[in-house]
């Protein structure tokens, strides 16, 4: 993988860190499995991979108006998330698909 297209997390967000930091310890294990996960792939794997299902969000954008997207997280989650440069930047946790997109 080339330096340029590996990823970088960012996970401090603050709705995010409460939604994570109030989960159960088995989902929050989950979820910190998918990171890592996320850490190993390229922009191009991130995209493709069926696990994860990057999805656009075309309901809403970003305070700074970014496309905004949805990756699953767990088989119960998916966390809303926009890319900036190498950055994957989590905003919230859904605990349904719906949610996600309001």
């Amino acid at each position: 993988m080339k330096r340029s297209d590996s990823i970088l997390i960012d996970i401090n967000n603050p709705v995010f860190q409460e939604d994570l930091f109030s989960l159960e310890k088995e989902e929050a294990i989950n979820i910190l499995g998918t990171l890592r996960k996320i850490k190993k792939l390229s922009w191009i794997e991130v995209y493709k991979d069926k696990g994860l299902k990057w999805e656009l969000v075309q309901s809403k954008t970003g305070l700074g108006k970014q496309r905004l997207y949805t990756v699953r997280v767990s088989k119960k989650f998916r966390a809303v998330v926009y890319r900036e440069a190498q950055f994957i930047r989590f905003l919230s946790l859904h605990p349904d698909h719906d949610s996600a997109y309001r």
